[in-house]
This record gives structure tokens, sequence and C-alpha cells, in this order.
């Protein structure tokens, strides 16, 4: 269908069979891309802790006509209209990303080539994914990402937990993940604040990285100081460009979306 606040692109929902659940997908296109001999590689989108394909809102539409790419995002499993998940996930969620669920997702999407764009810890998961199909990850585009659980971080995320104790916080998530919104709280308070998850790092990720690296954070960002991107700038193998974003916190895209979008489209036509 045309999304309606975006003349010329075209959004499409997909459903993905994962031998633990269905996975909830959704498609961005611009009018005429589909008939170009030579596509250009689609974006995709890796949502934060709370985050869903709705959370998005209208950037994935935007991000497509100013790209004139194809953007994909889908809800991990257990979040947004995916299905749900009995237990919590190990403690190598953002790695596992990569490792038992993207694959599937990209061969029934039927994604060949494409560029990994993850917010906060989907960052972290599309720098996994960048690290594992080296080979066809042309660039990798991480915003409010963090290397390590930062006490930032942490502190920031124990104060959410005591925030989602009231109920009309929670009600709030429901409206995205519905009788799951309980599950997705304690899949992001419990695994950061859990005392085994205090030596998670990209550190050993990051060098496998070879395709070009855009890095955004915003200089007040309450989950993450800009030692993140820079770290993700110094330490991956490709040609990297960090942006530091003045008055800017956690979710850039949403605070100034004209910035981030000039930003990738920007950085997308200099790689070719």
């Amino acid at each position: 269908m045309t999304d309606l606040n975006t003349p010329g692109i075209h959004s499409c929902d997909h459903w993905i069979e994962h031998p633990q659940g269905r996975i909830f997908a959704r498609s961005w296109t611009p009018a005429g891309a589909a008939g170009n001999p030579r596509p250009q590689s689609p974006i995709v989108l890796f949502h934060d802790s709370l985050g869903c394909v709705e959370l998005w809102r209208d950037f994935p539409a935007a991000l497509s006509a100013a790209t004139g790419r194809r953007v994909l995002a889908y809800d991990r499993l257990g979040f947004g209209r995916s299905d749900p998940r009995r237990d919590l996930p190990a403690l190598d969620f953002v790695a596992d990303e990569a490792a038992s669920y993207f694959p599937i997702v990209r061969e029934q999407l039927g994604i060949g080539r494409f560029v990994a764009f993850g917010h906060s810890v989907g960052g972290g998961m599309a720098v996994n994914c960048a690290a594992a199909f080296g080979a066809v990850c042309e660039v990798l585009i991480t915003e409010s990402a963090q290397v390590f659980p930062e006490e930032r971080t942490l502190s920031s995320i124990a104060e959410a937990k005591e925030q989602f104790r009231d109920d009309m916080q929670l009600k709030r998530l429901e409206r995205y993940h519905g009788d799951k919104a309980r599950w997705v709280v304690d899949a992001w308070t419990e695994s950061w604040l859990h005392p085994e998850f205090a030596a998670w790092t990209l550190e050993g990720v990051l060098p496998r990285v070879t395709s070009p690296v855009l890095a955004i954070h915003g200089i007040h960002d309450e989950y993450g100081t800009t030692t993140h991107p820079e770290m993700i700038g110094n330490l991956s193998s490709g040609p990297s460009r960090v942006e530091i974003l003045p008055d800017t916190y956690h979710v850039p895209h949403r605070e100034r979306p004209a910035v981030v979008l000039n930003l990738v489209a920007e950085f997308l036509d200099s790689i070719g």
C-alpha cells in the first residue's frame, strides 16, 4: 500500500516463519525501484530494547524517500506483532540475533547485499550482523549504540525499571507489544542489569567489521557517553565517520530526523 505520510513510498507487511515462532516485518519501497535493473541494497533496521516496527513511526518511509532505497524493519521475536517468547533471552542475545534470527529473516525476505542500521541495542546487533555477513554488508550505521555496559547506561536502565512498576507506564507499552509488554521490559532490564552481563562488550566484534561505518550519537544521550561511537569508529576495520549531534539525546531519528536522514543519505552517496 502507499504510505500516506510519504507520497511515492509503498509499504508491505511480511511474515517470516522461524522455528520458535512467526516474525513480523514491513518494507518500504520507493515507486519505480522494483524496475531498476541495478537496484541499490536495502537498509535493514534493528530496533532498540523497547522497540518494534510501529515505534519507528514515519522514519522508515522518510529514510526510503531520502535514500531512494528499500527499507526493511522487523519485530524481534517477543516484540511488537511477532510471536511471544516463553523465556527471557540468554545473556548472549546481542550476538545471537546475528546467529539465530537475522539469517532466517534475510533468507525469507530475499535480502542479498544490505545496509545494517541499528538503534541502541539494535546497533550492537547490527554490528554483529555486519561482522557475520561481511561479504554482503555494504555499510554499517549505528545510532545511540552501546559497546559495553557503561555506568550511565546501567543507572538509566535501573531508573527505567522503577518507572515501569507504574501500571500506566506499562499500558503505554502495551499499545505496541500487547500482553508481551511486561516480557519486553524484563528482557531489557533483567538482561542488562544481570551481574554476568557486566562482561559483555563489542570490542572483539568490531575489528571484524570491514564495511564503511557511520556512528551517530547524541551528546546528551542518557544511555551512553560519546565513548561508544568513538570506540565503534576506532575499532572497526573499515573507513568510519563519527557524528556527535548537539542538543540531542537517545533517539536522534525522532529528535532530529532531518539531520539523521541527511547524514545517512550523504554517507551512502559518498561510498557509491
